[in-house]
């Protein structure tokens, strides 16, 4: 089933990010639009500089997990470092070379691409605006 032939009520998820005062919005903006390739779907200036830009991510989904659930992942996907509680997961076609390229472009490595047993090949990454990332790429087809 599509996410358009659900029967949810929900239509869309939005993960809103506040870019902390005294960080660089353009910076973060650049990195999520082009190091990483979401594209612009809208944007909006008001009073006093207030800016929006949404950014096309794809299908969204919202992953719950329990605590032994994360302790594993993160045993898995990043040598035990802890996941901050909000961790945002993004699918790509080569993990190794748009993690190079995010790490190019700011990101922080955390873990480096590797083969789960979930067969995907996922890394770890801190991003601008405080996010802490995953890139995944998945090995079996759907």
């Amino acid at each position: 089933m599509d996410a358009q032939e659900s029967n949810g009520r929900i239509r869309q998820l939005r993960l809103v990010v506040s870019v902390p005062e005294g960080e660089d919005f353009e910076s973060a903006l650049a990195f999520y639009r082009d190091v990483l390739g979401m594209p612009q779907q809208e944007a909006y200036e008001g009073e006093d500089d207030a800016r929006v830009v949404i950014l096309g991510a794809g299908r969204a989904t919202l992953e719950l997990s329990n605590a032994a659930q994360v302790r594993f992942i993160d045993r898995v996907e990043a040598d035990g470092v802890p996941s901050a509680t909000l961790r945002v997961a993004l699918e790509v076609d080569d993990s190794a070379s748009v993690t190079a390229s995010a790490v190019d472009g700011g990101a922080d490595l955390i873990a480096a691409p590797r083969e789960t047993p979930w067969r995907s090949v996922n890394s770890r990454l801190s991003g601008p605006a405080g996010l802490q990332l995953t890139l995944f790429e998945e090995l079996d087809p759907r």
